[in-house]
């Protein structure tokens, strides 16, 4: 018989990797000096459209920052699973991605305190795609696809266990 190739199409990829960090004034200004510390980047803030007054947030005030990371997303994703000891809850996992928090910076491997920073925390989200991502995403001829292009929880839990040693709680 002749070998089967296996299907390229349901080859699972990581799209991006998102590291995000909130607050207000100077907190966010110390979380924007975290996320440029490691991954030598300017992070976009973010501001808010929703007026919250119990926690003084009013409409285009910056309350976070994030970085996404295309290139390198691997590398970074295994020193980030290092700093939580490589295990994961499922309740993290959602359908095509999975978030998870670190509380300590300085638990990732290489990193030393900063005094200017403190002792932050941040999250991280992990997106994955599958090949034929970009016919629903572009926007010009815009495509539909299937259902079963997503990628479940089973099959990240799966991509994760073979690749970046992931125990799952």
């Amino acid at each position: 018989m002749e070998n089967k190739k296996e299907n390229i199409m349901k080859k699972i990829k990581i799209e991006k990797v998102v590291l995000s960090v909130g607050g207000l004034g100077e907190e966010l200004e110390k979380g924007v000096k975290l996320l440029k510390m490691l991954t030598n980047k300017k992070p976009a803030k973010i501001r808010s459209t929703k007026r919250i007054p119990s926690l003084n947030v009013r409409p285009n005030l910056e309350i976070g920052a994030v970085i996404t990371l295309r290139k390198n997303a691997e590398e970074t994703l295994k020193k980030m699973l290092i700093a939580i000891d490589n295990v994961l809850k499922k309740k993290q996992i959602s359908e095509n991605n999975f978030s998870f928090g670190i509380k300590e910076y300085i638990e990732i491997p290489g990193t030393e305190y900063q005094r200017d920073i403190g002792i932050r925390g941040f999250d991280i989200t992990v997106v994955f795609k599958r090949t034929g991502r970009r016919v629903r995403m572009k926007k010009i001829k815009k495509g539909r696809i299937p259902k079963r292009q997503m990628i479940s929880k089973e099959e990240i839990i799966k991509f994760m266990e073979e690749n970046f040693q992931t125990k799952f709680i």
